[in-house]
């Protein structure tokens, strides 16, 4: 792929994002809340617990989230918040999501829902044709999203978040 044709893919992948962040505020679409987690530490002989610092709002489409500026990520982690009522004691994944609701609940609304653990997606032209915009593929000129992992799974982005942005 030439710089060129990586350039026009990254200025039509701007376009798409712009007009798609601008349907969504018109619609008022149901945003989440971002957080990004602070590890838990020791100070002495106390130990802090992780916790869940708020990051802004986005968009949740499927396996992105679009932000209010046209920022990307590709989707981590999603709890709500809420005080668990009891410990269960069962495996240590169910601990840890507990644990996840109850960072949540501190710093957030009650029922509200929080994305964690998102990961940046480069959006610009060395990206794309780099591969380094994973979830986003380019395919030709097209810029495409991989929302699975099996063969089939890839779509190309505009029909993708129009089908995604209806469910909001």
């Amino acid at each position: 792929m030439s710089d060129d044709e990586a350039t026009r893919a990254a200025a039509a992948l701007a376009g798409l994002l712009g007009r798609t962040v601008a349907e969504l505020a018109a619609r008022d679409a149901r945003q989440e809340s971002l957080a990004t987690v602070k590890a838990s530490r020791r100070l002495l002989l106390v130990h802090t617990s992780a916790s869940l610092l708020p990051a802004g709002r986005a968009w949740r489409l499927g396996v992105l989230l679009l932000g209010p500026e046209g920022q990307v990520w590709a989707t981590g982690t999603i709890t709500r918040a809420t005080e668990p009522k009891r410990e269960q004691h069962l495996s240590a994944s169910v601990e840890e999501r507990r644990d996840a609701r109850r960072a949540a609940s501190r710093k957030f609304a009650e029922g509200e829902v929080v994305n964690y653990g998102h990961v940046p997606v480069r959006t610009d032209a060395e990206a794309l044709r780099s591969g380094a915009a994973e979830p986003l593929v380019l395919v030709g000129d097209a810029v495409h999203v991989r929302w699975g992992r099996g063969p089939g799974e890839l779509r190309e982005l505009g029909a993708y978040l129009a089908d995604r942005a209806d469910l909001l």
